[in-house]
């Protein structure tokens, strides 16, 4: 008989249960796998795409134009130190970045820079002066023809959060301060892959002992990740992600790799909203010097800031930033970085640390609001504020910091003469009229002040600043107007547009009957000018203005020819070119190239002509601009710059509201503007307030004078003030010189010159009589 199968004993309850919650668990732990491993293939894909794409936003870089040198440049030994100390150079014989003036005589060491057409090397030059030109320039094989100064960084266009940086690559970097980093920050970089166990349990062990944190136990690679991928929130979770990353981040780069990344990356200061991250920037920040440039001591002081820049900053925290300064140097004493000399040399150093913080947005404010207004035309600003381009302008820093200087010091002196308690504002303009290039700019009586910028927004009254353009328009028809051409200067009422009278008056009330054209545009005659403007139409006077550059079209209204017409200072720089070049209407250009982070050329802007006008009516016009600095109202020029053949014309506005002057040589046009935000009156005319100014700087540039030689559609010839008629001999005894375009010289005499050829010739003076 079959054996009966014993019947099985039914599962209990905890039993099932506990089978369930056990592939539950695993179910859950490979879920968990599942979603950690997703969660590193996700943190390794962020890591490489940030790795190896755009690390970094990069500000665009603004540079000055280079300082060219050249056997027969106009330059003083005064201005090349003034430059090469702007450039942050130093007194010395042997380093690139240093010089040293003697006399008439200096050595210069330049930095290696990489311009628009090429690198240029570091070289060593001698260079010697005379009478304010470079006569000879030879380096140690022989002459130089020409070498340039790498430019000044003027400023910078950053990011919109701010951070700002200047790239270093590893090879450039000193060997003390990677040693000094290393000892200090990450003892076993070279040996960890991203963490270091050794390393977290000696801090922690060293922050037992001392019973609070004197030690981190985060390696490079982990600060590096922290800074460039992760938030500074302080959790479990942002921790265990951080050593994760850092290990995919060893895994996938090279240690040299992940170095620089963290040379560029490293937070070392902060100035307002600009955060200054990296070795390359902050030595500049601290020191104004290059990084390769920097002693043993201050690469300490940065190394010892990687820690915590705000807690130890220099100019905040001297003491505490010295004692972690030396703190440094002993560490690199004790793994062998350097001598025993040379850190108790490094220790006996002050910090060293600039004691004004750097400008990050610029210096010169108002040359780069004009900088960027142009580069608008052609470029984004998030262009401009992450994709590293490098501006090459045209900005002279010699002569921007002149005329800051000669600017501020002669309203402090024209305020205190005239007992002005107004805030006198003022804006000027310098330009190179034969390039049409902007050199200096400056929009305020505070010229680092970076407010509104009056050079190029404040449009005023010119007044008789246009006076040159209504007679230009006139000389350039020599068949019915010249110099010697007579003019009236009596009282003259004209009907305005809406039916109105208008009689304009001379400066002084007076009026002065038949003058000739010379004589009413050198002593500034407002009638004469108005029947000048009449003569020839208000519109041909606004034709000539655009042609020169004037981008509207103002009412033609017979008090144009006075000066109601609103310009900027640079607005009147780039009319007042074409008198200072011939003739040649030219853009008033503030760029010279535009690279990208590269160096490849991305713009190139040169001289740009955009029409012309007669030269010989020009130099017609340049010879009664001259008269005006000598005999008109503007004549203390001559007296307080002889020797000088400049040219140029006052202006003011209605009830002595503005204040002007424009005026050239041969090397620099300047246009200077006084007067109040809020137009009141300021008692000065364009000889008493800009003048000055005009001089003063103008005596400062090295500028030459203007060349009044042969011109082959010009005659000269003496003529009688009075009648305009020719005066050949000194019987006339108020005759004046004068330059006459295309055989328009006067065939008739004054009666003066033909009593003295009667007294000569007899008949023949009874002949020209009768000519007449």
């Amino acid at each position: 008989m079959p054996r009966r199968r014993k019947p099985s004993r039914p599962r209990s309850r905890i039993g099932r249960a506990l089978a369930a919650g056990a592939w539950f668990a695993i179910g859950l732990l490979l879920v968990a796998v599942g979603v950690g491993v997703l969660h590193v293939q996700q943190m390794d894909r962020e890591i490489r795409e940030r790795f190896e794409g755009k690390r970094w936003a990069l500000p665009a870089r603004v540079f000055a134009r280079p300082l060219e040198l050249y056997v027969g440049r106009s330059l003083t030994p005064e201005l090349l130190r003034l430059e090469l100390e702007a450039l942050n150079y130093h007194e010395g014989d042997a380093r690139p970045g240093q010089f040293r003036i003697r006399g008439n005589e200096a050595s210069l060491h330049t930095r290696p820079f990489v311009f628009s057409d090429g690198p240029e090397p570091a070289r060593s030059v001698q260079i010697r002066f005379s009478h304010g030109v470079i006569t000879d320039l030879r380096d140690p094989r022989g002459s130089v023809d020409l070498m340039r100064v790498e430019p000044m960084l003027i400023g910078s266009i950053y990011p919109t959060h701010g951070e700002d940086r200047v790239l270093v690559n590893l090879k450039e970097v000193p060997p003390g301060l990677v040693g000094a980093l290393l000892a200090t920050e990450d003892r076993r970089f070279l040996a960890h892959r991203g963490v270091d166990p050794m390393g977290i349990l000696r801090a922690a062990w060293a922050n037992l002992r001392a019973g609070r944190t004197v030690q981190g136990g985060s390696t490079l690679t982990q600060q590096l990740v922290k800074n460039f991928y992760l938030t500074h929130e302080q959790s479990l979770r942002r921790k265990i992600n951080e050593a994760v990353m850092a290990v995919l981040l060893e895994y996938r780069y090279s240690k040299e790799e992940i170095l620089e990344a963290y040379l560029n990356e490293v937070f070392l200061g902060q100035s307002g909203d600009r955060a200054i991250h990296g070795f390359g920037l902050a030595a500049e920040f601290y020191f104004q010097r290059r990084l390769h440039e920097l002693e043993l001591d201050q690469l300490a002081l940065l190394v010892g800031l990687a820690r915590g820049a705000s807690y130890y900053d220099p100019r905040r925290f001297p003491e505490r930033a010295l004692a972690r300064r030396n703190g440094v140097l002993e560490r690199m004493l004790r793994e062998g970085l350097a001598t025993p000399d040379e850190i108790e040399t490094a220790i006996a150093q002050p910090l060293g640390v600039t004691p004004r913080v750097p400008r990050g947005e610029g210096q010169f404010p108002a040359f780069l609001d004009l900088v960027r207004r142009q580069l608008r035309a052609e470029y984004h600003d998030e262009d401009l504020r992450s994709e590293g381009l490098r501006i090459f302008t045209t900005l002279d820093p010699g002569i921007q910091l002149t005329l800051e200087k000669q600017l501020t010091e002669g309203i402090a002196e024209l305020l205190q003469a005239r007992g002005i308690r107004d805030p006198l504002q003022a804006a000027a303009v310098v330009t190179d009229p034969l390039a049409g290039e902007v050199l200096a700019l400056i929009g305020d009586s505070n010229p680092r002040f970076p407010g509104f910028n009056r050079a190029v927004e404040a449009r005023r009254p010119v007044g008789s600043l246009i006076k040159p353009f209504v007679y230009l328009a006139a000389l350039s028809d020599p068949e019915r107007y010249t110099l010697a051409t007579l003019l009236d200067d009596s009282p003259l009422t004209l009907q305005l547009p809406h039916g109105e009278p208008w009689s304009p008056q001379n400066f002084n009330r007076e009026f002065h009957g038949q003058v000739t054209v010379w004589e009413a545009l050198v002593q500034s005659y407002n009638v004469a000018t108005v029947r000048l403007s009449q003569q020839i139409g208000v519109a041909q006077v606004i034709r000539l203005l655009q042609t020169l550059g004037l981008e509207r079209t103002p009412a033609a209204l017979p008090s144009l020819a006075l000066g109601a017409l609103d310009l900027s200072p640079l607005e009147v720089a780039t009319l007042y070119q074409a008198l200072a070049n011939g003739g040649y209407a030219t853009r008033s250009r503030a760029i010279r190239d535009v690279l990208d982070a590269e160096n490849r050329e991305l713009s190139h802007y040169s001289l740009e002509l955009r029409g012309a006008v007669p030269d010989g009516a020009v130099r017609l016009v340049n010879q009664a601009l001259h008269d005006v600095t000598t005999q008109g109202t503007g004549r203390q020029i001559s007296q307080r710059m002889p020797g000088r053949v400049v040219a140029g014309k006052t202006g003011t506005s209605s009830d002595f509201r503005d204040s002007w002057f424009a005026g050239f040589d041969d090397r620099f046009l300047m246009v200077v503007w006084l007067g109040l935000d809020d137009n009141r009156p300021i008692g000065l005319t364009g000889g008493a307030g800009a003048v000055p100014i005009w001089v003063r700087s103008m005596a400062a540039f090295p500028g030459g004078s203007l060349n009044f030689g042969h011109h082959p559609e010009i005659q000269v010839r003496q003529v009688d003030r009075i009648s305009g008629l020719r005066a050949d001999t000194d019987a006339c005894p108020d005759r004046i010189e004068l330059p006459f375009w295309r055989d328009s010289v006067p065939r008739i005499r004054a009666d003066c010159d033909l009593g003295a050829v009667g007294l000569e010739h007899g008949a023949g003076n009874w002949l020209e009589r009768w000519r007449r």
